[in-house]
């Protein structure tokens, strides 16, 4: 036997007797899981992907959360002040905060992973714009020094989906931002276990036993995150039918994103129960690379704004109209920023028009590689509507299928797409990353500094910097209505309405936390 596994032996043995000196004779509590998709990349800072963010809220934490009102609240932070004239926010963190290699969290690994993430994500790309230097004060207080006052620190901190600005250690942070990070340590509530992963199989997670929550009740991602199991196993299973199978035998406790197909069958057995944890819903998004033919091409872009209709791609894919809703709004409908403007005549297949722009753009036959997701259920009947769509209007369209992790790593590259490179491809959004023109990823225009895709648009850059700079919500709805009248002129992403995902478990587990993103502190196996 090798020494590695004498070692683990070793120490498994050791927590078994801790246990047992303590009086308990409970079993280790462990909660089966079944994701949305597998687990591949373990870097949430280098993809936007939501299996990596997902990983990331195990493992790590943040310094602020927002509640289930969109309020954002102090997480690791203790102690938050903001100078008379609005250019100095000085941070303290609270007590107790270790990373799982025993290190305390300091102001070092703080500024080092904000760097990081700044300069990764659309948000904190804004938000480090009015940072002129971020200093620590000691090892505990750190400090923001502003060019100008601004009202989005805190919201760009409290962040909560991708990519979210999660805590590193300063060594793992240290890693450029388009390089993946090769050491997994966080402070959060879980451990990753990376002896046991097993890509296409399996992940698991251990309660960090020195994670110390904070006194207040959870709220979305504010408050106590309270771990009550001793591990959690995401299983990867990809067959929608045999994942109910699996939850009615009991093999598994959870299914975080059930089969629309199935729920009614789900709603029938006694031992299950159907749940909506994520109240913001999501938002489906088709994407274009505008670095290559045909889509570098403004007018044939906008062809697609025309093509295009939101209930196509909802109903092949979602179905029931109890779990959608069709909404022309960029950010959101219900939202104080929702409006049409702009597209009031789009989204409504209107196939004469959009021949008529891809005859202005000298459309030339050639064809769109578009990369298809096979392997998540909620992506994978987009793909083909859109094939079908752009057909229609006299598109060529080759459509290649993929798992989702491969198509994740593929959409980072600029190659060509007859050297390996992409034309476009669909994803799904959680509403609150969608929330104003700043927060919403697939808006940022900054060129090579914007997300896969690459738009660059001097006009969407200078209306999202104006709506960070105001606060009056009636003057930020008509920046929002100017932004929305330049993406239809240069169009960077197309939505296609809103839907609300479904998590079915076994009526044995309780605790599951509303929040935006599935997380896994507050769930209790009886």
């Amino acid at each position: 036997m090798s020494m590695k596994k004498l070692l683990r032996r070793s120490v498994q043995a050791a927590a078994l007797a801790a246990v047992l000196t303590a009086g308990s004779v409970q079993a280790e509590t462990t909660l089966n899981v079944v994701m949305h998709s597998d687990l591949k990349i373990v870097d949430p800072i280098f993809t936007t992907a939501y299996m990596s963010r997902n990983y990331g809220y195990m493992v790590y934490d943040t310094l602020f959360g927002m509640d289930n009102k969109g309020e954002i609240k102090p997480q690791m932070v203790g102690k938050h002040e903001v100078s008379a004239d609005g250019l100095t926010h000085s941070f303290t963190l609270r007590d107790g905060l270790l990373f799982h290699d025993d290190k305390p969290v300091t102001s070092a690994d703080v500024i080092a992973s904000l760097k990081r993430w700044g300069a990764k994500d659309a948000l904190g790309q804004k938000m480090m714009s009015y940072v002129k230097e971020m200093k620590a004060v000691d090892d505990k207080t750190f400090q923001f020094l502003l060019n100008k006052p601004t009202g989005l620190i805190l919201q760009a901190l409290g962040k909560p989906s991708s990519n979210v600005p999660f805590i590193m250690p300063a060594r793992v942070a240290a890693t450029p931002p388009n390089q993946q990070i090769k050491e997994y340590i966080g402070s959060g509530p879980f451990v990753f276990l990376k002896d046991e992963w097993k890509p296409g199989d399996k992940a698991v997670f251990a309660k960090f036993a020195k994670y110390k929550p904070r006194s207040e009740p959870n709220d979305g991602f504010s408050g106590g995150k309270v771990v009550n199991v001793d591990k959690v196993v995401w299983k990867v299973i990809r067959d929608a039918q045999t994942q109910m199978n699996a939850l009615s035998k009991g093999e598994i406790d959870v299914i975080e994103s059930a089969s629309y197909d199935l729920l009614p069958v789900m709603e029938k057995d006694p031992n299950l129960k159907i749940v909506n944890l994520n109240p913001f819903g999501f938002q489906y998004t088709f994407r274009y690379n505008v670095l290559h033919k045909p889509f570098n091409n403004d007018k044939i872009r906008q062809a697609l704004l025309y093509a295009f209709n939101q209930e196509d791609f909802l109903k092949a894919v979602i179905g029931n109209p109890k779990y959608y809703k069709v909404c022309k709004a960029m950010f959101i409908c219900g939202t104080p920023l929702a409006t049409t403007k702009g597209f009031d005549d789009k989204l409504e297949s209107n196939f004469k028009k959009a021949r008529e722009l891809l005859k202005e753009g000298g459309y030339d036959g050639t064809p769109v590689v578009l990369m298809h997701s096979t392997d998540v259920g909620v992506l994978a009947n987009l793909a083909p509507v859109a094939k079908s769509l752009m057909e229609k209007i006299g598109m060529k369209v080759d459509m290649q299928s993929m798992d989702w992790q491969t198509l994740v790593g593929r959409r980072a590259k600029k190659d060509p797409p007859e050297k390996g490179g992409w034309n476009a491809f669909l994803t799904a959004w959680a509403a609150v990353d969608n929330a104003n023109p700043v927060a919403q990823p697939f808006l940022n225009a900054a060129c090579d500094k914007a997300l896969f895709g690459w738009p660059c648009d001097k006009q969407i850059q200078a209306l999202r910097d104006q709506f960070a700079d105001e606060a009056d919500p009636k003057k930020q709805l008509a920046i929002v209505e100017k932004l929305q009248m330049r993406v239809a002129e240069y169009p960077t992403h197309i939505w296609l309405g809103q839907w609300y995902g479904i998590t079915a478990m076994r009526k044995n587990i309780t605790g599951a936390p509303e929040a935006s993103v599935t997380v896994f502190w507050g769930y209790k196996k009886q």
